[in-house]
């Protein structure tokens, strides 16, 4: 199966050598690290950068500024940074691996399966919620593995794909509503969950999703020379010595286990997954080896600048996270459509 345009894999994978690869990911850690600050500074009640480093030191921890820091502001800049990283590597793993420029969490249906587990142990077992992660992956990893089969029994086009993932995305959004509708006192905020959002994120709900993440993302940093082999097509990969099954199940089981984690404390959030692989490809290229630590990066400040706009938009009101990532990401994927060319969109 190879669906990717033909063009999609240059010869050169790199856009630029290996001093330019590391100075956009020296940049990158620099504006995460900018944008982090910003999170904890920003919000409806602003910290001056002397009560915010005061704040971190812990000197005083009846303030009302340490109050804030430390169990509002970081948890939520840590959710944010987590969020984005884990969504748009996995956005770049199903992007390799289903060989499709379309592919996305949100976009085939891996989201919605981590949701509905999610909802499921939330509604039914509200007192295992620590163990949501673990119920996300299953979830987004069986939505991953039927959104593939289906494209492979009907021809395993671009839009094949795409559209058995929109038809298991609302098969399993009809799931979930009905589950919070019979269950209406399920352990978790409904609009908040639905659309995506971190408000009210505590340290205890990112603590295993950040070690998923993280080990998550390290392991697809090793293996980054396999998805180059695997993104170039199953005869190519198989001709190369590749055992392609067994590969593309690890690739998609990683990416859910990403997609998962994230879903699991922030919800349904959207399109994250399928902007940022795209413009880390603008960035350096095409070589996953870059790719995966140049998309977590990027997703950390991207998810992070959201959560900003999020909070001081529309002060003192606060709209959800996943609201300003569909502006910004709806429009985003209308393009990318229309990119496709016309003969070619079917493929």
């Amino acid at each position: 199966m190879n669906i990717w345009p033909g063009s999609y894999i240059p010869k050169i994978l790199n856009r630029g050598g290996k001093d330019y690869n590391i100075a956009v990911i020296a940049l990158l850690a620099l504006s995460l690290t900018i944008a982090a600050g910003l999170s904890i500074a920003l919000g409806s009640a602003r910290l001056t950068p002397a009560e915010m480093l005061e704040a971190l030191s812990g000197k005083d921890l009846t303030s009302s500024a340490y109050q804030i820091v430390r169990f509002v502001r970081l948890p939520r800049t840590l959710a944010a940074i987590l969020a984005g990283c884990g969504l748009s590597v996995s956005g770049l793993v199903l992007q390799a691996v289903l060989n499709n420029s379309l592919a996305g969490p949100s976009v085939i249906g891996v989201n919605s399966g981590a949701g509905l587990f999610t909802v499921l142990m939330a509604a039914f077992f509200p007192g295992t919620l620590q163990f949501a992660p673990a119920a996300a992956f299953v979830g987004a990893l069986t939505a991953a593995l039927l959104v593939y089969f289906i494209a492979q029994k009907t021809g395993a086009s671009r839009m094949a794909i795409v559209l058995s993932g929109t038809a298991v995305s609302s098969f399993i959004g009809a799931i979930t509503d009905t589950v919070l509708t019979v269950k209406p006192d399920t352990a978790i905020s409904r609009t908040e969950f639905l659309i995506g959002g971190l408000s009210g994120i505590v340290l205890q709900q990112v603590k295993i999703p950040s070690l998923i993440i993280l080990t998550s993302i390290f392991a697809l940093i090793l293996l980054g020379y396999d998805m180059n082999v695997l993104a170039l097509g199953d005869e190519t990969a198989k001709s190369l010595g590749m055992k392609v099954p067994l590969y593309r199940f690890l690739f998609l089981a990683l990416a859910a286990l990403l997609a998962g984690s994230a879903v699991s404390f922030a919800g349904l959030i959207g399109f994250v997954g399928l902007i940022i692989p795209h413009a880390a490809r603008f960035l350096v290229g095409y070589d996953n080896r870059v790719l995966v630590p140049v998309c977590a990066l990027l997703g950390g400040v991207f998810s992070l600048f959201c959560d900003i706009l999020s909070r001081t938009l529309f002060a003192p009101y606060e709209v959800p996270v996943g609201i300003i990532m569909s502006f910004l990401g709806g429009p985003f994927f209308v393009v990318l459509l229309l990119r496709q060319k016309r003969g070619r969109l079917y493929d």
